[in-house]
C-alpha cells in the first residue's frame, strides 16, 4: 500500500506543527472558518462566587500544593 502525501498543514495545524516543531501526527479536517477571524469574548460577572463545599474541594485535592506555594495556616 502506498503512503499518501499530506497536504502542508493550514490554519491551527500549522501554528500547532511551528509551536511543536515537527508534525502534528493527525491532519485532520480544516477549520470552515479561519479562527484569525474569531471573537473570544465572556460573559462571566466581575466577581465570581464561590461555595464553602467548592472551597473544601479544592483544599483537600490541593492542599499540599496550595501549603508549598503559600505556606501552611498558622
Amino acid at each position: 500500500m502506498a503512503r499518501t502525501r499530506r497536504p502542508p498543514p493550514s490554519g491551527a495545524s500549522a501554528e500547532l506543527e511551528a509551536l511543536l516543531g515537527y508534525p502534528w501526527p493527525f491532519a485532520g479536517r480544516p477549520s470552515k472558518h479561519d479562527p484569525a477571524t474569531w471573537i473570544v469574548t465572556d460573559d462571566w460577572p466581575e466577581a465570581v462566587p464561590i461555595t464553602e463545599a467548592e472551597i473544601d474541594v479544592f483544599e483537600r485535592w490541593f492542599g499540599d500544593l496550595f501549603d508549598d506555594l503559600l505556606g501552611p495556616d498558622t
